[in-house]
């Protein structure tokens, strides 16, 4: 097939209109129309179905999107690698990772990775979903287990456990608890059982819940229960890396922690040679490599 029609016809169905799709590509309406009637021709099918509002791709139309699309991806791909120099670093980045470490650990400390690559712009997707790196969905994920996909370059970054924290303040005032079964008289902030946590972190909890517990508050990510903990709702059910950027936070019952939990870092075999990729990981070696000598001096 002719891959000047299909790039019109990818454009065309991301734009949902000749015209918007002509304005994107320098074209007039009449001659992105001719493109798309031609490839039709070409494959004997109808590709759109032609509304006043606007085209909406016909079942076949789709197939072939999902095809131009995965096209789309590589040739990015291929662009971005050409585009990387040996000396510069810059263009788009995207991170994946979940929702609890992006936010509470790599986010605040993305200025420093700024501030040596000005020119580089992180897309930062926080999710649970484990997203398709082989499929270039993202470029780089932080995992909390080891990743199963193949074709895949993966570092182990560092262990982490689920443990039990508490403000000062709210110790203060409502006691601190010696055993497990004190925590009866407490209030637990967890993540909620059904919502996507690592399995030892489910475990951890499940274990709690299955104790008198007074009262609690589950929330479906890490943020929120840190939230309900800074602001002195009970104690909380949070990963350890925490205490290193959140040192009115202390850890309650210091026998009661979850299994250890591996952070990996992993991105698609063709991006070994990127150096934007090589930047991020560099960056998050250094981060962890600076995390573990602060908690050593506590």
């Amino acid at each position: 097939m002719d891959w000047d029609k299909l790039r019109i016809f990818h454009a065309v169905a991301d734009a949902g209109s000749l015209t918007h799709a002509g304005d994107r590509l320098n074209l007039s309406q009449s001659a992105v129309s001719r493109q798309i009637r031609g490839l039709e021709e070409q494959l004997n099918t109808n590709l759109f179905h032609r509304h006043a509002r606007g085209l909406i791709l016909t079942e076949q139309g789709e197939l072939l999107f999902d095809a131009t699309a995965a096209m789309t991806k590589r040739l990015d791909t291929a662009s971005a690698r050409i585009r990387d120099s040996e000396e510069e670093v810059f263009g788009e980045l995207r991170v994946t990772t979940t929702t609890g470490f992006g936010t509470l650990w790599l986010a605040p400390r993305l200025p420093k990775l700024y501030e040596k690559y000005p020119d580089l712009k992180v897309d930062l997707m926080l999710e649970e979903r484990v997203l398709d790196l082989p499929m270039r969905e993202a470029d780089v994920a932080i995992r909390m287990k080891e990743p199963s996909q193949a074709d895949l370059v993966r570092k182990k970054l560092m262990m982490i456990r689920m443990c039990l924290y508490a403000t000062p303040s709210y110790l203060k005032a409502n006691g601190t608890p010696q055993t497990i079964e004190d925590m009866a008289d407490h209030r637990l902030i967890c993540q909620n059982t059904e919502s996507a946590q690592v399995g030892a972190g489910l475990n951890l909890v499940q274990q709690l819940m299955l104790r008198e517990v007074r009262s609690s508050l589950t929330v479906n990510n890490y943020f929120g229960v840190l939230q309900g903990v800074l602001h002195d709702l009970g104690i909380g059910v949070l990963p350890d890396y925490i205490t290193d950027d959140f040192p009115d936070v202390v850890q309650v019952l210091h026998d009661i922690e979850s299994a250890d939990v591996p952070v990996f870092l992993a991105y698609p075999e063709e991006l070994r040679q990127s150096k934007r990729v090589a930047a991020f990981k560099d960056f998050v070696q250094d981060e962890i490599i600076t995390y573990r000598k602060r908690l050593k001096e506590k």
